[in-house]
């Protein structure tokens, strides 16, 4: 089992900046991915952005420029950084972590960013 621990989220005016954490513990393989997904009452859960242990990246294209994914594997945290925020990044974001080596996904319990004035 994996548990996840967010942290970060808040309320913030539009061009602003937050950085959200996600700390993974419990039984850890080094064959994994973390990532975050975000989801509004007005969109379906999409994903933001997601990296590997080897530190590959993914976006998707509205945060490209925008927001930067990184991970610390000694502390299995995964970070989002965001910047230039806008009102349509308005969502719960939800940290999430892929156990390639046992095919389970890992989800955790979300925390919310409000962008607005």
């Amino acid at each position: 089992q994996v548990q996840l621990v967010e942290s970060g989220g808040g309320l913030v005016e539009p061009g602003g900046s937050l950085r959200l954490s996600c700390v993974a513990s419990g039984t850890i393989f080094s064959h994994n991915a973390m990532g975050w997904y975000r989801q509004s009452p007005v969109k379906e859960r999409e994903l933001v952005a997601d990296i590997t242990t080897g530190g590959s990246t993914n976006y998707v294209d509205s945060v490209k420029g925008r927001f930067t994914i990184s991970r610390d594997n000694a502390k299995n945290t995964v970070y989002l950084q965001m910047n230039s925020l806008k009102p349509e990044d308005t969502a719960v974001y939800y940290c999430r972590f892929v156990d390639w080596s046992r095919s389970t996904i890992y989800w955790g319990q979300g925390t919310q960013v409000t962008v607005s004035s």
